[in-house]
């Protein structure tokens, strides 16, 4: 009795979302094989002028391990990576102050400082300014007596500048503070009574 013939293997049609659901399944493999790869055998130097992505800050105390690119700034790591969104990006080049971040107690706009520079200095934002046990900054109870921001866009960026003034001049006279924390800009053009509220703050600051 002779055998009947196989029948062909019918072909699978292609569709969108088998193609789309190929690309991801291909692109974890990769990812997951140059992770194994990494952490095997000896380490490689990095060629010259290439950046190592994978980087840990010292942000608010903590170390944070994060995949940063080479042209990222450190307020895009801190708000979309880490979700420090305390950190506003107004303008995004050096002109309202409203990302300001501590770097080593000294205030920096965060929107021109590229993370990879940053990876050996301590970082406080917004959310590290408090005492761990809850307790405000002095320039945050200042700011929360004082009622001082209407919309409060800028307000985190003042409160951090004002901190960091007030470590390098903790008694400062009125026109003094003025000018130091004058990176700054409120669009709500409410500065009379944002400085009220910071020279509150230096009071607090020399009782605490």
């Amino acid at each position: 009795m002779e055998n009947a013939p196989e029948t062909p293997p019918t072909p699978r049609t292609l569709t969108r979302r088998r193609l789309i659901q190929g690309v991801i399944a291909a692109g974890a493999t990769a990812s997951a094989a140059a992770y194994l790869y990494r952490g095997s055998g000896p380490v490689k130097a990095s060629l010259a002028g290439s950046v190592e992505r994978l980087i840990t800050l010292n942000v608010n105390g903590q170390e944070r391990h994060v995949d940063v690119m080479k042209q990222e700034t450190l307020a895009m790591t801190l708000r979309y990576k880490l979700g420090l969104t305390g950190t506003k990006l107004g303008c995004d080049r050096s002109e309202c102050g409203a990302c300001t971040v501590l770097i080593d107690d000294v205030p920096h706009y965060s929107c021109s400082v590229l993370t990879h520079t940053a990876r050996n200095a301590k970082i406080t934002t917004i959310e590290g300014l408090a005492a761990p046990d809850g307790t405000l900054h002095p320039v945050q109870q200042a700011v929360a007596a004082g009622q001082a921001f209407q919309c409060a866009f800028c307000m985190s960026g003042f409160i951090m500048a004002t901190a960091g003034f007030l470590k390098t001049n903790p008694k400062p006279t009125r026109k003094e503070l003025a000018h130091g924390i004058s990176g700054n800009l409120c669009r709500c053009a409410d500065y009379n009574k944002i400085l009220n509220a910071m020279m509150h703050a230096s009071e607090l600051t020399e009782r605490s």
